[in-house]
């Protein structure tokens, strides 16, 4: 980026109509916005909110799929000083009246029809004394009735259209004002772990520990101004929200959001609006792939894109960009508490690319740990641990998780274990808390993973351990077939010990049409567990 970056997310809404003015911005259900006009509902919206009450310090709940009213409506509540908490549109309504509660949320933006789910009827028993209205966006309602059936809720519901109207009298030296009071240092959001290890904690981000992550990886993917950018991440993730629509905000791509990512409706946006990036967990170009094999759809527009940071078999890199096209295909690997950890860079051999997942980005440090918190020479499995500006600042009203999340000398614990290569390149090889041990060896499933992807017959593969009376735990495969693809589980167990150690050999494989994936793609290992 060659422009001055940015303070905040606001003032990057606004430098990018300045800059690139009536180019397109979004490009969604056939309608095109232009930077100028992104801008000026982002000011509507903050208008909105200042009607509303809402004001520096409060929190604005967004519990919605992508689409473009998500980015107004975050944007406008961060122009008044408010911090966004995006809600995961898969949680039950138990789960989001405890972010609800502990956050505080003055506000929340929700779209019921989106998956033909009530989210504001989930709540219904919920007790949220400080939750003053829910705002119903129009993008998933079929028709103002639906909303309208909700006017008489506690608390109270307004329509989308009827809440933007309310700040038609807010002068707009109001917005001016709220802007220039916006610095590095404020919370832009607080978004919650997944909870896989327990209660999900609300990890605090300022904009100056966000922006200039996602200018790094702007940089890395090569994103250019008017490149058509499809965001099947959800927006409610990092992946989907900071180097998804804030990075679009920043390069001047032109941001085309997927409320749910379905095969067949991204291959229509690749056929014919013409998508050159597209990120996503590798288990999405799996299926893309398999749909190439079948149809031979048109995807030569496709430039880029980025995967995930574990399991990804040279192969599959390979296969992305000579079936796809996508030359300028990446890894890179970051987490909730810190967007950007490591990337490749431009430029990097594909067997790097394949099997790592990048040196630290600039600003950060990434060493790799031992038991004891020293950090361990190159090639040998530790901790990854990072420390620098993409840090989170904290987690929410929890100092000792956040004291054992980041010691006493910066360094974030990852939970992550992995090698450092002597070029300064990570290698994931898996999360300490699925590695098993098998007959007294360290099994780390994504390493086995990887080994079982490169069969031919397997479109998409998860490991996980179970208990063995004998071993203690063994390895139990989940197998997705390729499309006409035979293979039986005696047939796999043998490829298995003919190319990997046998304490590695998964004892069991199991047949499955697919595995379970929450909304971010990530195969949920706790289901298969059960």
């Amino acid at each position: 980026m060659s422009e001055p970056l940015p303070q905040t997310i606001p003032h990057a809404a606004a430098a990018a109509a300045a800059r690139w003015g009536d180019a397109p911005a979004v490009l969604e259900r056939g309608e095109v916005w232009s930077f100028n006009q992104l801008w000026a509902e982002c000011r509507r919206a903050a208008a909105a909110y200042h009607a509303q009450g809402v004001g520096e310090g409060d929190r604005v709940a967004i519990w919605a799929p992508n689409a473009r009213e998500w980015v107004v409506a975050a944007v406008g509540a961060m122009t008044l000083g408010a911090a966004i908490v995006p809600l995961n549109t898969r949680l039950k309504g138990k789960e989001a009246g405890d972010i609800l509660r502990r956050t505080k949320a003055k506000l929340l933006v929700t779209a019921p029809g989106f998956l033909d789910i009530d989210y504001p009827a989930l709540l219904a028993d919920e007790d949220l004394p400080a939750l003053q209205a829910m705002v119903i966006l129009r993008a998933f309602t079929p028709s103002r009735e639906p909303s309208a059936a909700h006017k008489d809720t506690k608390p109270r519901s307004v329509d989308w259209d009827d809440f933007l109207a309310s700040g038609s009298g807010i002068d707009s030296t109001v917005i001016d004002s709220a802007l220039s009071r916006r610095t590095a240092d404020d919370i832009s959001d607080i978004m919650f772990t997944s909870g896989t290890t327990g209660v999900p904690k609300g990890v605090m981000m300022t904009y100056g520990r966000v922006l200039p992550q996602c200018a790094v990886w702007i940089g890395n993917t090569g994103l250019r101004e008017g490149e058509r950018y499809l965001i099947a991440n959800p927006f409610f993730h990092s992946f989907g929200m900071k180097v998804g629509w804030v990075a679009c905000l920043l390069s001047g791509a032109v941001m085309v959001p997927m409320p749910q990512f379905d095969v067949g409706q991204a291959i229509r946006h690749i056929v014919e609006d013409g998508i050159n990036f597209m990120p996503g967990p590798p288990t999405i170009f799996q299926m893309m792939l398999s749909e190439k094999e079948k149809t031979d759809f048109d995807s030569s527009s496709l430039r880029g894109g980025t995967t995930g940071a574990a399991t990804v078999p040279p192969s599959l890199i390979e296969r992305i960009r000579t079936e796809l096209g996508m030359i300028d295909i990446i890894t890179a690997y970051g987490m909730t508490e810190c967007v950007n950890i490591t990337s490749c860079r431009p430029g990097d051999p594909a067997e790097w690319i394949a099997n790592t997942c990048g040196a630290a980005i600039p600003g950060n440090e990434v060493i790799i740990a031992g038991e004891d918190g020293q950090e361990l020479a190159r090639g040998e499995t530790g901790e990854i641990r990072v420390r620098g500006q993409g840090v989170m600042l904290g987690y929410l009203d929890d100092p000792a998780a956040t004291a054992e999340a980041i010691d006493a000398e910066g360094w974030l614990h990852t939970g992550d274990v992995g090698t450092m290569d002597e070029h300064g390149y990570v290698r994931i090889t898996d999360r300490m808390k699925d590695m098993y041990i098998s007959g007294g060896f360290n099994v780390y499933p994504a390493e086995v993973e990887k080994l079982l992807a490169s069969h031919p017959a397997i479109a998409m593969v998860a490991v996980v351990g179970v208990a063995d009376e004998r071993m203690g735990e063994v390895g139990k495969a989940y197998v997705v077939l390729r499309p006409d693809a035979e293979a039986d589980e005696a047939a796999l167990i043998a490829w298995s010990r003919a190319n990997m150690a046998n304490y590695k050999v998964p004892k069991r494989v199991v047949f499955v049409e697919d595995l379970p994936k929450n909304a971010s793609g990530k195969v949920l290992k706790t289901e298969l567990r059960g």
